[in-house]
């Protein structure tokens, strides 16, 4: 077989990934562009000892299920950023939930019905007051990372690829992310740029990627069309405000980049009745409707009690720390721990007005290891001598008392792995709700608790990311 050879299908079940299961000659072929019950002629793209790739070309037969993608940018060979364009958002959805159902029963040995929940997005308007409705599956990518070509185009990755799709727009993109205007521009010397933009403040930034080496160059930054604070991350004392400014005539030009001067490069993100600060290309969760609806998920999972302990694993910003701080009271206490720098200083600004939090710096599994829960009562330091650390806080260097109550953790798309379950499991009283973007390692991770004494109680499944594969579920799970 070589690559693109061209092969008849019938169409199997959905994949996870983004694609469907078929096969040739008793081969496994992973096809994109298709859908389960088609007939498709399909072009190899790889091939393996094990399996072969593929791209649906042609639909023989088509699903009911079938549309045209309203991207112009979506298709065999083209952009990689979306997998499910060609299905209607309904479909999107049961695909999902197929592919959900599948991991538990195959990884985890569960087997549960999955319903993929639909996530509306939040409508923008106009400085007018006048409504900016999206399609439903479109425009709700509030962050997009762009690559950059050697002419400085900015496009996205194709499917398994370092190539890049030049696009002038992204229908996903949030209207606000795509005010900025950043797929129309030339980047020269850049390697990535992303585009930020909250949804519920406006604030708007712009990270830039240089390549590394002696022999870089800067970035020639454009003008933009709207004001928008630009990043260098590798610089970080170094941003560029772009909004409205003067020329030597003394006439405005907006978009002209101003002297340059030090800027904090955040935006503020509202949640849960508070403002977040986010840096840079920090984690947050890119559907703008994504971090209300996790929260209120995470909150139903694990129905947190005044005066509990409750531990925030892989904390971020301090999202679900802050909201568990106010459900459990001053009584209480809540330990976000969290491994990026940037992140932890974010977290700590954000929750600065919660006495009962505590957050940690490390990684996950070493810093629940040395915890010692509960509140110790602090000791008279002798003259001079600093007062122990934690020691009132309740986190490292306190009292033991009991373990925590409830956990919640949002590990990566890798998971958590089964030294942090372990950890967990054991450190555990009441309910964990484990937040996730892959449900293969969610999978995998259940059947580790599976195997220290923890069931899956309840499972929901959200709609976070539409057109592409993605999905992201909440676990709730409790001692059986």
């Amino acid at each position: 077989m070589t690559e693109s050879a061209l092969l008849e299908l019938e169409v199997g079940p959905v994949g996870h990934g983004g694609f469907c299961v078929a096969r040739h000659e008793g081969q496994v072929v992973f096809v994109r562009h298709a859908l389960p019950g088609e007939t498709v002629r399909a072009r190899v793209t790889e091939e393996t000892k094990n399996f072969l790739r593929a791209d649906a070309v042609e639909i023989l037969k088509a699903s009911p299920d079938r549309r045209e993608a309203p991207c112009e940018f979506s298709g065999p060979g083209r952009c990689g950023g979306c997998d499910w364009q060609h299905a209607t958002p309904e479909a999107q959805r049961r695909l999902k939930s197929d592919v959900v159902k599948e991991q538990l029963q195959r990884l985890a040995g569960i087997s549960r019905e999955v319903h993929v929940e639909e996530v509306a997005v939040p409508v923008l308007y106009t400085e007018d007051g006048e409504p900016i409705a999206s399609p439903p599956g479109l425009g709700w990518r509030t962050r997009v990372q762009f690559a950059v070509g050697e002419d400085g185009g900015v496009g996205l990755r194709k499917s398994r690829s370092h190539d890049i799709e030049y696009i002038d727009r992204c229908l996903i993109a949030h209207p606000g992310t795509e005010q900025i205007g950043v797929e129309r521009q030339l980047w020269k010397n850049a390697a990535g740029v992303e585009a930020i933009v909250s949804a519920g403040t406006g604030d708007r930034l712009v990270v830039i990627t240089e390549p590394k080496g002696r022999n870089r160059r800067p970035t020639k930054i454009p003008t933009l069309d709207v004001p928008v604070r630009i990043v260098k991350p590798d610089r970080p004392e170094r941003f560029t405000p772009q909004q409205p400014g003067k020329a030597q005539g003394g006439k405005p030009q907006p978009g002209r980049p101003q002297p340059r001067k030090a800027v904090t490069p955040f935006v503020r993100e509202e949640a849960a009745g508070r403002l977040w600060q986010v840096t840079g290309s920090g984690f947050w969760q890119v559907h703008p409707a994504a971090a209300e609806t996790l929260v209120k998920a995470v909150m139903d999972a694990l129905e947190p009690r005044s005066g509990e302990i409750a531990l925030d694993l892989y904390c971020g910003v301090g999202l679900f720390a802050g909201v568990l701080a106010e459900r459990v009271g001053r009584d209480g206490l809540v330990i976000g721990v969290e491994t990026g720098n940037q992140a932890v200083r974010d977290a700590k600004f954000n929750l600065k007005d919660l006495a009962n939090v505590s957050i940690e710096q490390g990684k996950v599994e070493d810093v629940i290891a040395a915890l010692e829960f509960g509140q110790a009562r602090p000791e008279r330091p002798q003259r001079g001598a600093q007062p122990k650390r934690g020691a009132a806080q309740g986190h490292r260097g306190g009292s033991r008392v009991r373990g925590a109550d409830i956990t919640v953790l949002d590990p990566p798309r890798t998971g958590a792995g089964e030294k942090v379950v372990d950890e967990i499991a054991r450190r555990t009283n009441r309910k964990i709700a484990y937040v996730s973007c892959d449900p293969a390692t969610l999978a995998r991770d259940l059947k580790y608790f599976s195997t220290r004494g923890w069931v899956l109680e309840t499972l929901r499944a959200f709609d976070l990311f539409p057109n592409t594969s993605h999905v992201e579920c909440v676990a709730s799970l409790i001692r059986g």
